[in-house]
């Protein structure tokens, strides 16, 4: 179902690293082989982006062939004198459709005067039609990326006759306090897993509060911070385009 402030785009890139978390022993990364809910909703949060809102990313289409490269990296290092080697994985000649909508932050009880879904929604589209308002990147700020508008479903992809293949475990997203949607999530940084499976090219992603509670693990405590009442006198907002 489209929600009536959807937006569609598409992503572009010549390399991504969409990290796998637990491919980060000995620090060396390895990409997933598709994006995550989390680097979506990241690359549109660069797009358009206000604490008013919560983006919510409903479906990505592949639409080139998952392909993988390896890259020697020199990471930084803080202590002792030689360079150390990693190795990363990226994806590489990256496309994506992506669908998305976005709904109220209801814990933004102090942002009430700025819900107006017809604004935002309109913003949002120019942003997307002008490559959005900050830097896009693929999963990590070695990997940029470009973002337009797009029709989603349109264009032939390359997994539109694969009935269906799935991914395994993997990082849905991270939920942070501002965002909390149930008293166990409630001032704490939580980590969510789930089990993607593509069909015809598509994924559907489900709800971070549809993910199983027994793949959510806390990774800390955070207490939201909540904005004062002179926001809309805020000069860097302004600046930024966080308030018109």
């Amino acid at each position: 179902m489209q929600h009536r402030n959807s937006v569609q785009f598409e992503v572009t890139g010549d390399y991504a690293l969409f990290s796998d978390p637990i491919m980060r022993i000995g620090g060396e990364k390895c990409s997933y082989q598709v994006p995550t809910y989390e680097a979506l909703k990241g690359i549109l949060s660069s797009v358009y982006w206000k604490p008013t809102f919560i983006w919510y990313i409903d479906k990505v289409r592949i639409m080139n062939p998952i392909q993988t490269m390896v890259k020697g990296i020199r990471p930084i290092k803080y202590s002792g004198d030689k360079n150390d080697l990693s190795y990363y994985t990226y994806l590489k000649k990256c496309r994506y459709q992506v669908e998305a909508h976005f709904e109220w932050n209801l814990n933004r009880t102090e942002l009430e005067n700025d819900r107006n879904e017809n604004k935002h929604h309109n913003i949002a589209k120019r942003m997307i039609e002008r490559g959005g308002r900050r830097d896009i990147f693929l999963g990590a700020r070695e990997c940029q990326g470009y973002v337009e508008p797009c029709v989603f479903g349109e264009g032939k992809g390359h997994y539109d006759d694969v009935d269906e293949l799935s991914f395994g475990l993997m990082l849905h997203g991270i939920t942070y306090a501002d965002e909390a949607y149930s008293e166990e999530t409630k001032g704490k940084m939580t980590a969510r897993f789930w089990r993607p499976v593509m069909k015809k090219g598509v994924i559907d992603f489900i709800r971070p509060e549809k993910c199983e509670p027994r793949l959510c693990k806390t990774l800390r405590n955070m207490e939201m911070k909540m904005f004062g009442e002179d926001l809309q006198n805020f000069s860097g907002l302004k600046e930024f385009g966080e308030v018109n």
